[in-house]
């Protein structure tokens, strides 16, 4: 059944609200993911502090983002609403939208933290079948080394296509975890909780990084995490 939904969080980026409007209407694959092939208008566009992007769908859907980027003392207020109508599944994937919200704004801020305005490439690689077991996620950190690693951990790690890297926890809980290297944004999604397999996104910032090369590294390891 269809139903309407609002999302709404709030968070300060220690960032100009003229950087968080580049990185939200011309940088997602830094962050996100590309979103430049939607077919969205702006309904408000009130450069650099109030942004409304809008898809219109057959029988009254839609999907809606607006920011509200307030200027401060520590950086810009962030006032972010998600609206539209979820057409089936309304409680998984309400549930699923808001949590993966929290991950990308996070996301958005460790972007403009340490890599804004690099070139980047971006992979979305999706697990196996296997991957949407209850236990997957736990699976796939245990082949990673991230068993007992909280957020801030700092860690040694075997990465596909990376070999021995340095890399940061930035962000845990039960359904994420974010990795921070010298010149990556590696995202791991749980998303077995909402009905689908774990996946990885790799926003790759180095000189000459591939993103054929990524996606081939870390769709081997995922599918091997899962082998019996």
């Amino acid at each position: 059944m269809s139903k309407e939904f609002e999302i709404v969080e709030e968070l300060t980026i220690d960032s100009s609200p003229e950087r968080i409007w580049e990185a939200v209407t011309n940088g997602t694959a830094a962050w996100m993911f590309p979103t430049d092939q939607w077919p969205s208008v702006r309904t408000v566009d009130e450069y650099p502090t109030h942004l409304v992007a809008r898809m219109d769908g057959p029988d009254g859907w839609f999907n809606q983002l607006e920011h509200v980027l307030t200027p401060g003392g520590n950086g810009t207020a962030v006032r972010y609403v998600h609206s539209g109508i979820f057409v089936d599944d309304w409680d998984n994937q309400y549930d699923g939208a808001s949590k993966h919200t929290v991950f990308y704004l996070h996301t958005l801020g460790e972007y403009l933290r340490h890599f804004d305005g690099l070139p980047v490439v971006f992979s979305d690689i999706q697990g196996p079948e296997a991957s949407k077991a209850p236990d997957a996620l736990g699976t796939w950190l245990s082949a990673l080394g991230l068993d007992n690693a909280a957020a801030g951990a700092e860690l040694e790690l075997q990465l596909p296509g990376r070999g021995t890297t340095r890399a940061t926890v930035d962000f845990r809980n039960e359904n994420f975890v974010g990795l921070r290297t010298s010149d990556a944004l590696v995202r791991i999604f749980g998303r077995n909780a909402f009905g689908g397999p774990v996946g990885v996104t790799v926003h790759d910032f180095a000189a000459g990084a591939d993103a054929h090369a990524n996606t081939a590294a870390w769709q081997e390891a995922l599918d091997a995490a899962y082998r019996s």
